[in-house]
């Protein structure tokens, strides 16, 4: 990497904080915060298909979203079996350097009373032209109920849409939803296609690890590896996964397999998305012999085949690693290490393919590298 592109990042982060777009606030006498109001609206939604990565690929899309109709993102929590604020995760000052945006507990405490009171909550849901069904269900369920549960939000009423998320319906938007009448847009679920749209990918570089999150990372680094490098690996062998993998032989595009097989003229294979064990070894074993590192992180959904890896690389002498972590920790330390093999067709394997790529750190693919 350049030398100027370094310092260039550094100063970035250095000076996030002092260059923030982020929701204008105060702090009162009394020691509350004060926020300015944004006349252009704000947008809120639930974070409510999938596990982290799934939600990661929605969070971008919306973000961008809030962006091109130019009103306050309202910052949704991520839902685990609660919902976990923003800022516990990522940098809020991060995110407010590309675009306008408020914490949903602030909001909700801060903003919400004076322009979405509860008499006044209206929420918005995408249905058919030619459904029948004339009710959004915005808390039907789980996880869509405890997430707005986790706000404190009702609805009084419901605006069901037709139109899309892309750029060419932003003018639309404005016009059948205009902020005086819709000041906030409460989406069921995130205004965004899935998988993230190659437009949306690089808005990667503002979903930036808290510090406690890179602390506790670099903890478990620490302990596992004592600083030296090591080979990041994530493994898609579940049930579940085998039997989504079954659908999947042979189609253009299947879920997040984009992020190897856009600009190319393959197609989705079985090895691909559900590589068999010998071509977990075979690759690993030629990243291994060509940059000598011993070290080896996995990270799983089910089996971190340990005893099949340092057996088939016993002459090698290597060490392999797994935590049962929480997923955004596995995703945070696979982000750190030298060289990282996913599963393309994996949102999860998404998010740190996305996030090395701001990095400019190597990234391969089991039965698509060689």
């Amino acid at each position: 990497m350049p030398f100027q592109t370094i310092i260039m990042r550094v100063l970035l982060v250095a000076l996030l904080p002092l260059l923030s777009l982020g929701h204008d606030t105060t702090d009162s006498e009394n020691g509350s915060k004060e926020f300015q109001i944004d006349e252009n609206g704000y947008i809120f939604f639930c974070l409510c298909m999938g596990r982290f990565g799934n939600q990661a690929d929605h969070f971008l899309g919306g973000l961008n979203f809030a962006k091109r109709l130019n009103r306050t993102l309202v910052l949704p929590g991520f839902r685990t079996y609660k919902t976990v604020p923003h800022d516990e995760w990522f940098r809020l000052d991060a995110i407010q350097q590309y675009h306008r945006a408020i914490l949903g507990s602030d909001f909700m405490k801060y903003v919400a009373p004076k322009v979405w009171p509860p008499s006044h909550r209206i929420g918005f849901c995408w249905l058919p032209q030619n459904t029948e069904e004339k009710k959004c269900g915005m808390k039907d369920g789980n996880p869509f109920g405890p997430f707005w549960d986790s706000y404190n939000v009702d609805f009084v009423d419901y605006a069901i849409y037709h139109i899309g998320y892309q750029d060419y319906y932003t003018s639309q938007w404005q016009e059948e939803y205009p902020p005086e009448k819709y000041p906030v847009y409460a989406f069921k679920g995130a205004p965004a296609g899935f998988p993230v749209t190659r437009e949306d990918r690089d808005l990667q570089r503002y979903l930036v690890w808290s510090d406690h999150i890179m602390e506790e990372v670099k903890a478990h680094i620490k302990k596992l590896f004592n600083g030296e490098k090591f080979i990041g690996i994530h493994l898609r062998n579940g049930v579940d996964w085998a039997r989504a993998c079954d659908h999947a032989d042979g189609v253009n595009s299947y879920m997040a397999s984009p992020q190897c097989l856009e600009d190319t003229d393959k197609k989705v294979t079985r090895k691909l998305c559900f590589p068999s064990k010998e071509e977990i070894l075979r690759l690993l074993k030629n990243v291994v012999l060509r940059t000598k590192i011993k070290n080896i992180f996995v990270a799983t959904d089910q089996d971190p085949m340990i005893g099949d890896i340092e057996s088939h690389l016993k002459s090698y002498k290597v060490k392999v690693s797994h935590l049962d972590a929480e997923p955004h920790i596995d995703v945070a330390i696979l982000g750190q290490s030298e060289v990282f093999i996913g599963n393309c067709v994996s949102s999860f394997t998404s998010f740190v393919t996305r996030e090395r790529a701001v990095h400019e750190k190597e990234t391969l693919f089991w039965g698509f590298s060689d």
